[in-house]
């Protein structure tokens, strides 16, 4: 009996050892090369497009005695370049980029001025939309809600700021330890924030702590609730965020280099687009470096690569891309196909 049972225990370990193991990974898609900025620019961030399907994308940059002024660069519907605008009375660490909704006009994050502008998109000319207070605020990324108003993240203070659609001071909508930085690299903390569709919750993403910060909403104008964290662990570095129609949340995760969605509901992982290929022979980076806004065009999402070294940027410590960030000669912005593979449960 004893011989018998031994026998059939082995027959199953070799069916069970000889048996496929069906394994399901996910489905990163095609990352393409959208358009490349000219020679002598670099480190894309923000990034959006016009009506006529033009894109716009904001650079980072270290002050130069050849440039002291911020940088826009423009292309075309297919991604051929068009222009160079320099920014007035700016500083050459610009981030978010937006047209507003309502007003038509171009906003953009000066970063180290501590203030939104508006500019010409065609001159570069430009005035002040927002100023903040405070001790070194680090003013990042900004949405807008239904009747105009824009939120703007404060990535150093843990503040998110409103002003109405015409500019002027702005006003402490919501302030809390969660969208502050506590760990290092980088020293930021709210970064890309987006209203879900009924405008009853705004996510932010908190980059220094890998977490997705949820603001509920309400009233008229909205009032900001207590922040929760809405999920740990997002990626690594979660950096812009968007939410689509059906109000999943799309993360450019900055040292994933990837993008990550998350439903809804209990922040799941349901796609993970994208990956980084290294750097090809012109210096180019293959996929993603350093993913770290990203706007919606139809069937795609552009993403701009900051390819960035922080640590010989800001003295900060080093992270995982900052070598490879090194190497890189072109500064590209991506394009992926907006599509949510399907998940095997």
């Amino acid at each position: 009996m004893r011989r018998k049972l031994r026998k059939t225990l082995m027959t199953l370990l070799l069916a069970m050892l000889t048996t496929p193991i069906t394994l399901h990974a996910w489905d990163r898609g095609t990352v393409e090369r959208f358009a490349t900025l000219p020679a002598g620019t670099g480190h894309p961030e923000g990034i959006c497009t016009d009506k006529d399907g033009n894109v716009y994308v904001a650079t980072v940059d270290a002050p130069r005695p050849d440039r002291k002024n911020g940088t826009l660069i423009v292309f075309d519907a297919t991604g051929k370049y068009l222009r160079t605008v320099n920014v007035a009375d700016s500083s050459t660490q610009l981030l978010d980029i937006r047209f507003h909704p309502q007003t038509g006009k171009l906003i953009v994050v000066d970063y180290a001025g501590a203030k939104l502008l508006t500019v010409d998109p065609t001159t570069g000319a430009s005035s002040v939309f927002m100023t903040v207070t405070g001790e070194h605020p680090g003013l990042d990324a900004f949405c807008f809600d239904r009747a105009g108003n824009v939120y703007t993240t404060d990535a150093h203070q843990g503040i998110i700021w409103r002003v109405g659609k015409d500019g002027g001071a702005g006003e402490i909508w919501a302030q809390d330890p969660l969208l502050k930085p506590i760990r290092f690299p980088p020293a930021i903390g709210a970064n890309g924030a987006w209203f879900n569709n009924k405008q009853d919750a705004l996510f932010v993403a908190n980059t220094a702590q890998d977490t997705l910060v949820k603001i509920p909403a309400s009233g008229d104008p909205l009032k900001a609730g207590k922040p929760e964290v809405f999920i740990n662990r997002v990626g690594g570095g979660p950096d812009g965020i968007l939410i689509d129609e059906h109000d999943n949340i799309w993360i450019a995760c900055n040292q994933a280099n990837e993008v990550l969605v998350l439903e809804p509901k209990q922040g799941r992982a349901i796609a993970k687009l994208g990956d980084f290929g290294g750097i090809d022979k012109d210096g180019a980076p293959i996929g993603f470096l350093w993913s770290n806004t990203l706007c919606f065009r139809r069937d795609d999402v552009l993403v701009t690569n900051l390819s960035l070294n922080m640590a010989k940027f800001t003295g900060s410590y080093p992270t995982i891309n900052g070598a490879w960030a090194d190497e890189v000669k072109l500064h590209t912005v991506s394009r992926i196909k907006k599509r949510i593979p399907s998940v095997a449960n």
